[in-house]
């Protein structure tokens, strides 16, 4: 049986492909960095990836609501049964500072449920894929996450800021902590099984989780909240605080690490 979702899939990819080009020829190259917040950094590549994006799925799929980072939301989009759900540059800070550790996202929501992601990253020319029930791939081929357990060193990738912050003391012990930018890309070394687990504490939006969630549960592993309940879309408020993901076999340990007191 075709997944239902195979032509928004390949859709999906060649808008990534093309906000990817745009993106990596203003990589590494000096432009105005401006600040949305104290932390959010934001660029014209940034603008224009966002502009690709919009213009490639939209004019496609014009029945499709639509939700990114660097565009204004509205309320419109609570209304339509499938939405695009984007961040044109996920790990921006990464990018600014000349690190190829940033993709752009794609991912698609149905009923409130994340069913498809693309996550390409135009630095290392990776592209991570996945719809619901189709399998999770990196170039076309497929992924798989690991099977390491929580007392074998289980590896995870982190944020650099929330390293300095100590918000990782407690993984120092009996894991290995890598510095890994961008949320999404992040989320993909778990599926592709170079890490075991990724966390953050922070602020998170949908823009930031749902292509990579579509990519690990389909490589085999778990996405959550702190809390251990899932991730939801297409929600007035598209913002909540705390993510995990990893290999499944990890998990419980990952969220009791994750919530103990600093």
């Amino acid at each position: 049986m075709s997944n239902p979702y195979q032509e928004d899939l390949e859709l999906a990819i060649r808008a990534a492909r093309a906000a990817g080009e745009s993106v990596w020829r203003a990589f590494r190259v000096e432009q105005e960095v401006r600040y949305k917040s104290a932390d959010q950094p934001v660029t014209e590549a940034d603008l224009a990836a966002d502009r690709i994006l919009r213009r490639m799925l939209m004019e496609a799929r014009p029945d499709y609501g639509w939700l990114s980072e660097e565009t204004a939301d509205s309320p419109d989009r609570l209304s339509r049964t499938r939405l695009w759900v984007v961040d044109p540059i996920d790990g921006t800070n990464s990018f600014v500072l000349g690190r190829p550790e940033f993709a752009i996202c794609v991912g698609l929501v149905d009923a409130g449920r994340a069913v498809l992601g693309v996550v390409l990253n135009p630095a290392t020319d990776e592209v991570f894929s996945a719809a619901v029930g189709g399998g999770a791939f990196r170039d076309g081929k497929p992924i798989r996450v690991s099977d390491v357990g929580a007392g074998e060193m289980p590896r995870i990738v982190a944020s650099r800021w929330e390293m300095k912050r100590g918000e990782f003391d407690a993984f120092a012990a009996d894991w290995r902590v890598e510095p890994l930018g961008s949320t999404a890309y992040k989320m993909c070394r778990v599926a592709q099984g170079g890490a075991e687990a990724f966390v953050s504490r922070g602020p998170k939006a949908e823009w930031d989780i749902c292509a990579a969630e579509v990519i690990v549960a389909e490589a085999g592993g778990v996405v959550t909240r702190l809390d251990g309940t899932p991730a939801e879309y297409n929600r007035p408020e598209p913002q909540w605080r705390g993510i995990a993901a990893s290999n499944g076999r990890v998990h419980d340990e990952l969220l009791r690490l994750a919530t103990a007191p600093l």
